[in-house]
């Protein structure tokens, strides 16, 4: 029994993780984020990230902590795209 609940605990820890995205798929968000930036300086908030389309690369702005996502578009979290561009 002790083994089945440690196998649940390291599931659930590896849930919690942001999938492993391509670096293409990043540099893309952060084209995204950077250009609506420079566009609109007056848009006061906090981003959360970008929520884009793995075919395509084109995307949007996210401000909220949950996005709610098509199939093929996955969201790249802000610290992520800063963490790729530094």
């Amino acid at each position: 029994m002790y083994a089945l609940r440690q196998e649940q605990t390291n599931f659930n820890n590896q849930r919690n993780q942001p999938p492993l995205l391509d670096p293409t798929v990043i540099r893309a968000a952060g084209q995204i984020y950077y250009t609506y930036c420079e566009v609109h300086p007056e848009i006061m908030g906090q981003p959360s990230g970008v929520a884009i389309n793995r075919v395509n690369h084109r995307g949007k702005v996210i401000f909220t902590n949950h996005p709610v996502l098509l199939p093929e578009e996955c969201f790249v979290p802000l610290n992520q795209i800063e963490s790729y561009m530094y």
